[in-house]
């Protein structure tokens, strides 16, 4: 069994008038909110912790990331129980092709929603195993023990390039006239360890602050709103959204 304490924020940040991101934490929704909770997998076979962030004309991205979201939370919610790894692995390819068809048709048919579209990451909690998924350059890290690491990789230019001339430029995604859009899935059931401190983040946080200083933050047990917030003082250019769980 596992209990999970959980900070999450999302904020406009200084420059951008409306906010593209969202978070999903265990069933409540959060857009220039925060939030804080604490659940045990002793009360529930599934969960889900996940972040989008949005792309597009105006409020488009807004959009799409409530779109995969709410999406993906009704498609957890009515998964039956009790499927192997393997074949929950193979819904959720099925799940990306479904709502990538409802952002996509709703771009066709709205010229104000055309190439909308929205990156995913989330932590799932299903048949007694842990996953990550991505989809982006939103991020996933893991605080353990002083040691912070990214477990997944950004689908970014900058990324495949080694460079940061292509700022905000990503190979994969949600939407946005991507036609190979992919799932990073990783079943972390067995280094899933107490103590653990998992951070996921729009790009918003990690454009504004290095590595190094989300260590730092996260080493003094900063929330999700103090991290945002950090972002914010260092510029705050993008949106920036943020959830913060620790596991016990």
């Amino acid at each position: 069994m596992s209990r999970i304490i959980l900070t999450a924020a999302s904020r406009v940040g200084r420059v951008r008038s409306n906010n593209e991101d969202m978070v999903l934490a265990y069933d409540k929704f959060i857009r220039s909110d925060l939030y804080g909770t604490e659940f045990s997998t002793e009360n529930s076979d599934r969960f889900v912790i996940a972040l989008a962030d949005g792309m597009g004309g105006h409020k488009a991205g807004e959009v799409a990331s409530s779109d995969a979201l709410t999406n993906f939370h009704f498609f957890l919610n009515d998964l039956p129980r009790d499927l192997s790894s393997e074949a929950f692995q193979d819904m959720l390819k099925e799940w990306l092709k479904s709502v990538n068809h409802i952002v996509e048709s709703k771009g066709n048919t709205d010229p104000g929603m055309a190439n909308m579209g929205t990156t995913f990451v989330a932590v799932v909690y299903y048949n007694s195993n842990y996953y990550w998924i991505n989809c982006g350059d939103s991020r996933l890290y893991r605080y353990r023990q002083g040691v912070l690491t990214q477990l997944t990789t950004d689908h970014s230019l900058n990324n495949m390039l080694g460079d940061h001339h292509h700022s905000n430029i990503i190979t994969n995604c949600i939407g946005a006239g991507c036609k190979d859009s992919y799932l990073d899935i990783s079943n972390i059931t067995g280094d899933f360890l107490s103590g653990d401190v998992y951070m996921l983040c729009s790009d918003g946080l990690n454009d504004m602050i290095s590595d190094e200083d989300i260590s730092f933050l996260l080493s003094k047990h900063l929330t999700a709103n103090q991290l945002c917030e950090a972002a914010i003082d260092a510029g705050g250019y993008d949106n920036v959204s943020v959830c913060v769980f620790n596991v016990e």
